[in-house]
């Protein structure tokens, strides 16, 4: 029987010959198929897996050496594209439609020889985080299904959680890798913004969004980010800084790590007291084993979700303005006949028919700050709380002590009209 615990045993099963690739594409479809009512799955691959799996046997038996991530079997999430594959966002609005190349991330992979099974579900357009918001209904927590997976990746959280895949690929723009992994209880990392080229990951916010992993241990986020991080001539935005050899480093610790915690996050009403508790009892138990433990004040936590949302929104309003169904995608029926107004209310028939209720929210409230009217009122605004916030944790990040002093310093610049 296939089991898996890591891609490094995985591989070295590979090559002693107790396991072959086609013996682990079955395996998971079967299980897609025996636990499809968590939803996890848009479109599921299996006959193309199963023959690129039969090739990468037959190429390792003769002899050639396998790549990093040979006959890996990998997810993806429905807003990351891949080429001759729909790819939907789990939206209406794109019903239909298919990728006509491949995102960088999944370039990468492949040439790694990974084995891509199939498409995530998702909350549509990544707007969302409890993947209840899909066009192609909600995901379904596989610990405890009457709870949600998280979201918006969550289709792909429960995927490797629930044993459906190896691996997968998810979408993050305010925590939607992260909070879904924690949900799941798995492994979810976002990398640094530009870490991993964005070309191919349909936009939701521009300089927000980034593509992350999730897997069952940090080995395999680690050679899964060696492999598609670099620099990317199609993304102007991806970090030039060289890719380290991620998946040979030495996860043991060397000396004791200097720790710090948000003392206004730990100490406010509205955290839940079993979590706290939760918090407080790992501070003491990385204490107890030689790191150092400090309280700094962040003094700007309640000006972080105002200012992604009126951000992020933004961004999404001016992104999501070229799903009008002329090109790609829905597009809904005349509804009377051809006019001068026409082409305004055939627009309007297809983006209201074709998005859900989130995204037009998104959309709605994203056009509002931009109007000319609110611009410097919202939209300037959260661009230099945003402004400060990387310059607060630049600052922590890279000299702690100082964050007393420096409050002292910019306490009258909290003032100014950004945070007025």
């Amino acid at each position: 029987m296939f089991k898996y615990q890591s891609i490094a045993q995985y591989r070295a099963e590979l090559l002693e010959g107790t396991t072959t690739c086609v013996s682990a594409v079955q395996h998971y479809l079967q299980q897609i198929t025996d636990r499809r009512h968590l939803n996890a799955f848009i479109k599921v691959y299996g006959e193309e897996a199963l023959h690129r799996a039969h090739e990468l046997d037959e190429k390792r038996k003769s002899g050639q050496p396998p790549g990093k991530l040979h006959g890996v079997v990998i997810a993806i999430k429905d807003v990351i594209c891949y080429k001759d594959h729909p790819v939907t966002a789990a939206s209406k609005i794109l019903e239909g439609f298919t990728s006509v190349y491949n995102a960088t991330a999944v370039e990468r992979l492949l040439a790694a020889e990974a084995i891509i099974i199939g498409s995530t579900n998702c909350d549509e357009f990544a707007m969302g985080s409890t993947t209840e918001n899909s066009a192609c209904g909600k995901v379904l927590n596989a610990i405890d299904e009457t709870r949600v997976p998280g979201g918006s990746s969550g289709g792909s959280a429960v995927a490797v959680q629930a044993g459906l895949c190896m691996a997968s690929l998810g979408s993050d723009t305010g925590g939607s890798v992260r909070q879904p992994a924690d949900f799941c209880g798995i492994i979810g990392f976002k990398p640094t913004y530009g870490r991993i080229s964005r070309y191919g990951l349909i936009a939701y916010a521009s300089s927000f969004d980034q593509i992350g992993i999730f897997a069952r241990n940090i080995p395999d986020v680690a050679i899964m980010l060696e492999i598609m991080a670099g620099p990317d001539e199609f993304d102007s935005t991806a970090s030039s800084v060289p890719v380290q050899p991620y998946s040979e480093l030495n996860q043991s610790l060397s000396r004791p790590l200097k720790v710090a915690y948000f003392k206004e996050a730990l100490e406010s009403e509205a955290l839940d007291p079993e979590m706290k508790k939760s918090i407080v009892s790992f501070t003491e138990k990385l204490k107890g084993d030689g790191h150092s433990v400090e309280p700094i004040d962040f003094e700007y936590l309640d000006y972080i979700v105002p200012a992604y949302y009126i951000l992020s929104t933004a961004e999404a309003s001016s992104n999501l303005a070229r799903f009008d169904g002329v090109k790609y995608g829905f597009r809904a029926k005349n509804g009377g006949n051809v006019d001068k107004n026409y082409l305004t209310e055939f627009y309007c028939r297809t983006r209201s028919k074709g998005f859900g209720a989130e995204v037009k929210r998104r959309i709605m409230l994203g056009t509002f700050v931009l109007s000319a009217g609110y611009y410097d009122a919202y939209f300037t605004r959260a661009q230099k709380v945003r402004k400060l916030l990387v310059e607060k944790t630049r600052l922590v990040l890279s000299c702690p002590v100082r964050v007393a002093s420096w409050r002292a310093i910019t306490r009258k610049r909290v003032a100014f009209s950004a945070l007025s």
